[in-house]
């Protein structure tokens, strides 16, 4: 029984995309809508769940788009992951105007700027009450901001892993090209990979699912929905293998 005003789960990792904090405008960081994502974050940060994040790059700059124009994929995904640091300093940055203290680790030795990942020390500081910003993905070409993410929630023992969206949950086709697309409640990893719905790339799905590690996701742009989720509130769409779509 979820106990009312309670969260649900004691740590967390939050996904965001990189195009997350452009809002409305085509490139890089639209501080107002940082600023807005901050707050929700502290929100949940205040009833006490210990929370790490994930941000990609794509609001400055994607790898796979650079690639397909004929860039080096090596060079391009280096570049990429420069990018979601870029993003967590701005973050941190926001965090901390709410008054949160935060730390944020990089798989790419960057020391003047973000500590190195190291998985004990980042376990350390969520103990201690500070939010924990991933960034430089895993530190290798080839791997998207998804797979960090489920590779970190792994590595820290997070509970669930909350992906944050521009829609409302997983549905069997794209909800913005079919208005009349199912939305499912629940579904299983499995089912995700076999109807291929793009949820989070393959890879990061089969890792969440060989360590049993729930994903939520959930539209962002409602605000309080990040919340919402801590406290077990039913949003968006629960992935996880003992589910079963509708």
């Amino acid at each position: 029984m979820i106990e009312e005003g309670k969260p649900v789960y004691h740590r967390i990792l939050l996904k965001l995309s990189g195009e997350a904090l452009m809002g409305s405008q085509p490139y890089g960081i639209d501080t107002v809508v940082l600023r807005d994502i901050a707050e929700q974050i502290a929100q949940v940060h205040e009833l006490g769940t210990q929370v790490a994040l994930v941000i990609g790059g794509g609001n400055i700059f994607r790898g796979v788009l650079a690639a397909s124009s004929g860039m080096d994929r090596s060079n391009a995904d280096y570049m990429g992951m420069l990018a979601t640091v870029m993003n967590a300093l701005a973050m941190q940055d926001a965090l901390e105007k709410f008054g949160v203290a935060t730390r944020v680790q990089s798989a790419i030795d960057m020391k003047e700027v973000a500590e190195p990942f190291i998985r004990r020390r980042a376990i350390r500081h969520l103990e201690k009450g500070r939010i924990v910003i991933f960034a430089a993905g895993t530190g290798l070409p080839y791997f998207t901001t998804d797979t960090t993410a489920a590779l970190r929630a792994s590595e820290i023992g997070a509970e669930v892993l909350m992906k944050a969206t521009k829609v409302d949950g997983v549905y069997e086709s794209d909800p913005e090209k079919n208005p009349l697309a199912l939305r499912y409640e629940r579904i299983s990893f499995s089912e995700v990979l076999t109807r291929n719905l793009r949820v989070m790339d393959a890879t990061a799905i089969s890792l969440a699912r060989e360590e049993k590690m729930r994903i939520i996701v959930f539209n962002l742009k409602m605000k309080g929905n990040i919340k919402k989720a801590v406290l077990g509130e039913p949003i968006g769409t629960v992935v996880e293998e003992t589910c079963y779509a509708r």
